[in-house]
């Protein structure tokens, strides 16, 4: 089992920036990436960004490319999500998960979420 918690969430205003943390309890070779992912009110929870704890690539969706950042550090067991330019359509719970592989996240660990809220 692995326990994620994420933290960071918040209200903000359009065009301004957010960090949100996930911390994991463990890594294993079955968790060898993680990601971040959303849920808007009323709609299907999406992918955000992801990262190989390995070799540090990451993948973005193209609607938060050059906007939002996501990072790692090995040490702490820990991957960032550096949210700037924030736009009302980012509102939404945002939830870390942490997976073999980025091509499907159906066998992944979740995190219970942070809501994040843009004001416009």
């Amino acid at each position: 089992q692995v326990q994620l918690v994420e933290s960071g969430g918040g209200l903000v205003q359009a065009g301004g920036s957010l960090r949100l943390s996930c911390v994991a309890s463990r890594r294993t070779s079955s968790t060898d990436t993680m990601g971040w992912f959303r849920q808007a009110p009323g709609k299907e929870r999406e992918f955000v960004a992801g990262i190989s704890w390995r070799d540090g690539l990451t993948y973005y969706t193209d609607s938060v490319k050059g906007r939002f950042i996501i990072s790692k550090d090995n040490f702490k067991s820990t991957v960032y999500l550096q949210m700037n330019s924030l736009k009302p359509e980012d509102t939404a719970a945002y939830y870390c998960a942490a997976n073999k592989g980025i091509s499907s996240w159906r066998d992944a660990y979740w995190g219970k979420g942070t809501l994040v809220t843009v004001s416009s």
